[in-house]
């Protein structure tokens, strides 16, 4: 006995022992690279031949330093905490709408409706050139922004322009109160439908008060549309999936590299419905919170899921206070479906010289389990039961709906078109869809591949050298040929650019909320979704 507990003793302390080594080898690493950095960053101060600025050279050092991890580790200063503090705060208070810069220009990227823009006669479209009288061709846009907000009740001067006309409006800023469900209705005598677009501090609430409202109205079948939802509140997450599914059930887990931030969400509470069949909606911008809703509801084998692959984005943030009033916001954990799965796509520690990052499903995916014991996969994103055949993004697609020309275009065609026919039955017409492909045509800079940038870099290197002149007629040639070829490349993916043209020109006259009118009576996954849920045998049978 008295052995035995020697050797326990003995076990203890080489395992203390060990840990203290590896501690102290990690800790030694930290300390040496400091000190590197502090001795460098002094002699630069003291020696270099002009005068260097310190806030400046340690924000690019901190900020190159986290770019080489992954995009949503971030460092924020003083400034950038007390911007994130007064948009994080519900006492805030806004101008109803939300803004895009484009070319250092802000515009109004929506206006909600009847919220304090729309009432002052804003439009989507609108650019901001005057902020209570400041310009804001004296000033980056990305800092007017927040002079946008301020406390409710208070007011905003705005000059405006849209076209070729100015307009001045002066907006009295409201609470933030964004409504994560812009729509919802019956689809038929008993199939639901309730869109929902953002994870914030309603989301649960407005989802159950939809839900109970077509309960009322006869729902016995649900269609949840999360295309588009890029995520928000975990939490929140977590309790709208305890709508389907039992007490005491995990909907996900956390795993850190600090055992106390690991975690496991349950159910807290009794749902409000287990047995209504259910299919939820995805998209490839459905992206966190989303994913673990659909990941879960898939995994438990409580929802069929529709759509494309999700996003991929399997990886917990955390705030942590620096000194001087300064803030780090990194990745923390990574998260967990039921079956045990981590659907990350993007692998950020194995990124290569170049700067490309590897694909987690195109090395190897993992297999797991549903409750019913289907087979589902890890990395890249979660992916649906029913995939929707759509045609391949070509290269010129992608860069086309990531730029800013169908909004640019949108605000033409709403100058030209003062209304449109109702919601429900409006449909882009062919010279519609012809003058978007000229105006494309025309602008040749309104959307832009890796080939033009690569090329707008060879020219500014041309320059540099001295032989711009002679080589620019060829140059416009070559750009005029590659814009044409851009152009041709579109019609592969005819259908889903007019779907995004719709969309957009929807909303200018009939807000989101109208959007999600003519999806209703036109979206292929919609229509999808009611067949299935009014088959019982297959609906049964894809979650067997």
């Amino acid at each position: 006995m008295k052995r035995v507990k020697q050797l326990g003793i003995i076990t203890v302390l080489i395992t203390v022992l060990t840990v203290s080594v590896g501690y102290k080898s990690d800790f030694f690493e930290v300390a040496k690279q400091i000190e590197i950095y502090t001795t460098l960053f002094k002699e630069l101060n003291m020696y270099y031949i002009d005068e260097t600025n310190p806030a400046e050279l340690t924000e690019a050092a901190i900020d190159h330093m986290l770019n080489e991890l992954d995009p949503y580790t971030r460092f924020y200063d003083e400034q950038g905490v007390e911007k994130a503090r007064i948009n994080a705060a519900s006492d805030n208070g806004g101008i109803g709408a939300s803004t895009k810069i484009i070319d250092n220009k802000l515009f109004i990227a929506e206006a909600y409706e009847d919220a304090a823009a729309d009432k002052a006669g804003l439009k989507t479209g609108d650019q901001i050139i005057k902020i209570n009288e400041l310009a804001l061709s004296k000033i980056p846009a990305i800092d007017a922004m927040s002079m946008l907000n301020g406390n409710p009740n208070s007011k905003v001067s705005l000059e405006l322009k849209r076209q070729d006309k100015t307009f001045i409006a002066t907006i009295n800023r409201e609470a933030n109160e964004f409504d994560p469900v812009p729509y919802y209705r019956m689809l038929d005598d008993q199939v639901g439908y309730i869109s929902f677009i953002k994870f914030n501090t309603k989301a649960s609430s407005s989802v159950k008060a939809a839900f109970d409202d077509l309960k009322s109205q006869g729902m016995t079948k649900l269609v949840l549309d999360i295309r588009g939802n890029g995520g928000g509140l975990l939490n929140e997450a977590v309790e709208i999936t305890n709508f389907f599914v039992p007490k005491n059930e995990v909907v996900v887990t956390t795993k850190a590299k600090v055992k106390k931030w690991s975690d496991t969400y349950k159910t807290k509470r009794e749902p409000i419905d287990l047995d209504i069949p259910i299919a939820v909606l995805i998209d490839r911008y459905s992206a966190s919170a989303s994913e673990i809703v659909a990941g879960s509801l898939q995994d438990l084998d409580r929802a069929v899921i529709i759509g494309e692959r999700s996003f991929g984005k399997g990886l917990v943030q955390r705030y942590r206070k620096l000194t001087y009033g300064t803030q780090l916001k990194l990745t923390i954990s990574k998260y967990y479906t039921p079956s045990g799965r981590c659907i990350q796509e993007l692998d950020y520690t194995h990124k290569n010289k170049d700067g490309e990052i590897p694909k987690f499903s195109e090395i190897k995916r993992n297999a797991f389990k549903t409750s019913n014991g289907r087979t589902v996969y890890d990395g890249g994103g979660i992916e649906p039961d029913i995939k929707l055949s759509k045609t391949e993004r070509t290269n010129a697609t992608h860069a086309l709906l990531e730029s800013d020309a169908i909004f640019m275009f949108a605000n033409t065609f709403t100058n030209k078109n003062k209304s449109i026919d109702a919601t429900e039955t409006f449909n882009l017409k062919e010279s519609d869809y012809q003058d978007f492909i000229n105006y494309l045509t025309e602008n040749k800079d309104a959307f832009k591949t890796e080939t033009d940038n690569k090329l707008s870099d060879a020219l500014k290197t041309a320059e540099k050298d001295g032989y711009s002149e002679s080589i620019n007629k060829e140059y416009q040639n070559l750009i005029s040929k590659i814009n044409s070829e851009k152009i041709k490349e579109l019609s592969q993916n005819e259908s889903e650019i007019k779907d995004a043209l719709t969309n957009e020109i929807v909303r200018r006259y009939y807000y989101k909320k109208g959007e999600y009118i003519h999806k209703a009576s036109h979206d292929k996954a919609i229509i999808e979704a009611v067949q299935i849920l009014n088959d019982e045998n297959k609906y049964q049978n894809l979650l067997k």
